[in-house]
């Protein structure tokens, strides 16, 4: 049990020195030797945990995203109707945002990275096209239930994801710019005005 912990423990010390790194000099610039330097573990501690600098990038983002999906499944089941479960979604921005703060430059280089990296660029676009499908099972199941106007599904959960997008990474590159909490609210609301169904 001691040594599962101790082991637990060395990860997680990776992993944050990784996207300290990672952000602070970017993924070209970072070799493993610089990662165990600031985690204070040794290559082989390194490699018993990750077949590769990138395994670990990779895993840094799909971390964030596990987050990510439990917020959103859990707002979908305890909604009473698809309106309600797109509100509550968008009051999950705020602590979305309060995670991203000071990250900036390690979500910009995933971003820069996924450009000239196909491994990379697969990982980072297969969340939004996963986004994108959930958010249209969303509206399919509003339409049925009959609390949104017959629209095209795969349209509207485009749109949905492009202005969730829009909006984490306007709240990361200006923090201070706007209340982003309130503006994700306020941008659902605008967008179920065109989409609820007149009862």
């Amino acid at each position: 049990m001691a040594i599962q912990r101790r082991g637990e423990e060395t990860r997680a010390h990776i992993l944050q020195a990784a996207e300290e790194c990672f952000a602070r000099r970017g993924y070209d610039a970072t070799s493993v030797a610089d990662i165990c330097d600031l985690a204070g573990v040794s290559k082989g501690a390194f490699y018993h945990h990750f077949s590769s600098k990138q395994t670990l990038f990779l895993e840094l983002l799909e971390r964030w995203l596990v987050g990510m999906d439990a917020l959103l499944e859990s707002a979908r089941v305890d909604a009473n109707t698809v309106p309600d479960g797109l509100l509550q979604m968008a009051s999950m921005v705020q602590p979305v945002f309060q995670e991203g703060r000071g990250r900036l430059p390690f979500f910009l280089e995933f971003w820069n990275k996924a450009a000239r990296d196909p491994v990379v660029w697969q990982a980072t676009i297969a969340p939004y096209r996963r986004y994108r499908d959930f958010f249209c099972k969303m509206i399919e199941a509003g339409i049925a239930e009959g609390t949104l106007r017959p629209v095209d599904p795969e349209a509207t959960a485009q749109i949905i994801v492009s202005l969730a997008v829009g909006l984490v990474l306007q709240g990361v590159l200006d923090p201070g710019g706007a209340d982003w909490g309130q503006m994700a609210h306020d941008g659902v609301r605008l967008l179920l005005n065109g989409l609820v169904q007149d009862l």
